[in-house]
């Protein structure tokens, strides 16, 4: 992906922040070279006073370039080690789609006492690229602190187009609430959380209950419903002129436009799926992303206060796409998270 301008959200050839290609400092060099100054303000989203603050952010990209080069920006180590007192389980299969394996790996406590909420982060990469591995920095963390959870693989644009990638994610959480007794987990409390293409995948899982969404990759007659949805700067809406207008989109979307297929776009927008019903939410977003831009989680945001439906916004100003790479804004994510899932997820014996 390289940045654009105008509303919504912005692609290109190149992927956002693909580890796989090339390494966290060398990716995040080149995608700060990319950053034009300047955000909107809105109104923040009501938090209570003891909410964690954001981090302070950048003017310009010059500022983040220079604070990463005389090491005053600190990134994350993606590859941590597996936690003590944490199992993980790689390449589970968990669906079959079309005589392909879909498998995830799972993270889990390695005593659980009683039932607990499970997470499951959907990796981004433009709907093209990236592995579950990729979110490890987080899987790992949230096992340690008492959770079951999950990261999936799911058909990637150049595999299946849309609504492959939706049928997969949901076919996961059906397959953890199939297994629910085995690992100790509540099956009704499943939580959804994904960056860039996850988290908008996360907001389909969240918001849509379109039984095409569905799909027929396993364990039929179980929800797939989910608890909560947290949205790392992904995509709320499809229909936007930059979205029109993007390959990216186009290709995903079985490489058809806008004029072609409207109701396609609509269809995979997770805006024209939410209703008063969908659960908690919790959005984080930096305002010089140039990839999706602060807009999408502005009018998310406003969507989810018309519905009322209980919501926290993480406006981060001055940070990028992928800015969660970033040693403090990862902190604050985490953090917020932490809040999050203790208000709505909370783990047995524990209260906000």
């Amino acid at each position: 992906m390289k940045p654009g301008c105008g509303e919504g959200v912005t692609f290109s050839g190149d992927d956002a922040y693909n580890p796989s290609v090339m390494s966290t400092r060398f990716r995040w060099i080149g995608l700060v070279c990319g950053l034009t100054v300047g955000s909107v303000f809105v109104a923040a989203e009501t938090k209570s006073q003891d909410a964690p603050e954001p981090p302070p952010g950048y003017k310009s990209k010059l500022e983040i370039l220079a604070a990463f080069g005389n090491g005053k920006l600190e990134i994350i180590d993606r590859d941590v080690p597996l936690p003590d007192g944490v199992v993980l389980e790689k390449d589970i299969d968990y669906g079959n789609a079309d005589g392909y394996s879909l498998q995830l790996d799972l993270y889990r406590p390695a005593k659980i006492a009683r039932p607990v909420p499970a997470l499951l982060f959907i990796h981004g990469g433009a709907w093209k690229s990236g592995k579950r591995q990729d979110y490890h920095f987080y899987t790992a963390a949230y096992a340690k602190k008492g959770y079951v959870v999950a990261t999936a693989t799911y058909r990637l644009t150049g595999q299946a187009p849309f609504p492959a990638a939706v049928q997969d994610c949901k076919c996961a959480v059906r397959w953890l609430r199939a297994n629910a007794k085995k690992y100790k987990i509540d099956p009704g409390k499943i939580a959804v959380i994904g960056g860039s293409a996850g988290g908008h995948l996360s907001m389909m899982l969240g918001y849509s209950d379109d039984p095409e969404l569905e799909g027929n990759s396993g364990h039929r007659g179980i929800s797939s419903r989910v608890s909560a949805v947290v949205n790392i700067y992904g995509v709320y809406d499809m229909t936007t002129q930059v979205a029109k207008d993007s390959e990216t989109v186009s290709n995903f979307l079985q490489g058809k436009s806008f004029e072609e297929a409207p109701g396609l776009y609509r269809q995979s927008s997770p805006r024209f799926h939410l209703d008063k019903a969908d659960p908690p939410t919790l959005i984080l977003h930096g305002t010089i992303d140039e990839t999706v831009l602060i807009s999408q989680s502005d009018a998310l945001a406003a969507h989810l206060k018309r519905l009322n439906i209980p919501h926290v916004y993480g406006r981060l100003d001055g940070w990028p796409h992928t800015m969660d790479v970033a040693k403090p804004v990862n902190d604050y994510c985490q953090a917020m998270m932490d809040r999050f899932f203790a208000t709505h997820l909370p783990l047995p014996g524990k209260k906000h």
